[in-house]
């Protein structure tokens, strides 16, 4: 929603909002950007002469501001149909899509096609460092959007991705999330398999072979398909395939060859860790191939991404100790941060304190899943439930459960309500060289700053 906030800005519209918590980055850039924002919902804040009201997905019946929208007939609309009939149509729509690394994906491919001199519109669900901003507004005929498949708001109960009119999409990964929006597996899959079928026969799916659901829905596109993987095996069906060859990790990035089918297209150097992000990287090469882009100006992109705000970000190093952010909540992208980390910082302690945030991340399927991504780490610290009112014993997961089961394993295991609590237990424990990943995909009450003072302080 700020990062909307900035377009429509950026196109000429006067615009306020209302949050019930901001916080950074996004609240920087709001600031930036000169737009101001009201802190908490009210009637109030509907100002005279607004023309159109945007409701987020997060907002539902009995906000007081929704009411007085509905009560006053004021013209409402979502954001996803707002950027698809302002921004998207009329322009080539390059949409990232999948469960994991849409944010990365979405930034790193904004960047290579500006490196490549194609000048792209963008907005992507984070701050993108090279740009310093979460959007761009250009005379281009390229707009690359993060491409969700949450919600679009409680009166348009649809994945917000079938908004974005693709010509051209990349589906990283599917794997089950968002209990709180899809029953079951079943209807995720329906979400993606609509998505793909949405892209005209002219366009063009960039579809990541790694994952076994996208294998499986990818036959659903009537546009040529160009398949990307890690691992795995090329396609039987004639696809272009793309694969990495001669990985090597550091902690100052990644290095590999890039490979179509039988044909070596170039030497990529990244200042990226983990596997994931070679596969975010060979989705960047294919879509940026398929639009004709200069090829070593994509390989300097690539070279010169900066990441986004929120994703494997160092935060400081205070007492030899390294803190690093990230947005990792699914239990698959937890492991997969661990797994970054690990390759990054070879040798080092790693200490891993995660805030069961979200949905998914507070649901008790998915307790074995997260007991197995973060044991990746030396010594794990779990955060408390946010809003444990909303669930019961069956249907929550068990903190004391999974500590205890740690530390059955041999690890160093503790779980605290209050981020404060945290640091006053962790910052003893930690000595030089160690690593310290805290994943939440909310603010974690500021834990990330004052770890990183406490630790300066003594």
């Amino acid at each position: 929603m700020a990062s909307l906030a900035g377009l429509l800005k950026a196109a000429g519209h006067s615009v306020t909002g209302s949050d019930a918590s901001v916080y950074p980055p996004m609240s920087d850039e709001l600031r930036a950007m000169g737009i101001p924002y009201h802190e908490g919902y009210s009637p109030a804040n509907l100002e005279p002469g607004i023309d159109v009201v945007i409701v987020g997905n997060a907002i539902s019946r009995g906000n007081e501001e929704l009411e007085a929208v509905l009560e006053r007939k004021m013209y409402y609309t979502s954001a996803a149909a707002t950027i698809k009939d302002l921004f998207i149509r009329g322009r080539h729509s390059i949409a990232v899509a999948g469960t994991h690394g849409k944010t990365t994906t979405t930034a790193m491919l904004a960047w290579v096609l500006e490196s490549a001199g194609l000048n792209p519109s963008f907005l992507v669900g984070g701050v993108a460092e090279n740009f310093h901003k979460s959007f761009r507004l250009t005379d281009s005929k390229y707009f690359v959007i993060e491409a969700d498949e949450y919600d679009t708001a409680y009166f348009d109960k649809v994945p917000k991705m079938w908004h974005y009119l693709p010509d051209t999409a990349i589906v990283n990964n599917i794997e089950f999330d968002h209990a709180d929006i899809y029953r079951d597996l079943e209807a995720y899959k329906w979400a993606f398999s609509r998505f793909i079928n949405l892209i005209p026969r002219n366009g063009r799916l960039i579809a990541g072979w790694d994952s076994p659901l996208v294998r499986e829905l990818a036959p659903k596109s009537f546009a040529p398909i160009e398949s990307f993987a890690y691992g795995t095996d090329a396609p039987s069906s004639g696809a272009s395939h793309w694969t990495a060859a001669n990985v090597r990790f550091t902690e100052t990035g990644t290095t590999f060859s890039a490979v179509r089918g039988a044909e070596h297209w170039g030497d990529v150097e990244a200042p990226l860790a983990g596997a994931f992000n070679v596969r975010n990287a060979l989705a960047v090469i294919a879509t940026a191939e398929s639009l004709g882009a200069d090829r070593a100006k994509v390989r300097e992109g690539l070279r010169t991404f900066l990441s986004v705000k929120r994703r494997m970000e160092v935060k400081g190093d205070a007492g030899g100790v390294t803190v690093i952010d990230d947005f990792a909540h699914h239990p698959t992208a937890v492991r997969e941060t661990m797994d970054a980390v690990r390759q990054r910082y070879a040798g080092r302690r790693l200490v891993a304190i995660f805030e069961p945030r979200s949905y998914t991340a507070q649901r008790k399927e998915f307790q074995v899943e997260y007991q197995a991504a973060l044991a990746y780490a030396d010594e794990i610290v779990l955060g408390g439930l946010f809003h444990p009112e909303r669930y019961t014993k069956e249907t929550a997961i068990d903190p004391g459960a999974m500590v205890a089961e740690w530390k059955r394993s041999g690890k160093s295991a503790a779980q605290f309500q209050d981020p404060d609590a945290i640091v006053d237990y962790i910052a003893p424990r930690l000595r030089k060289n160690d690593v310290v990943v805290v994943m939440s995909n909310g603010s974690f009450g500021g834990l990330h700053e004052k770890l990183l003072k406490k630790l300066q302080s003594g």
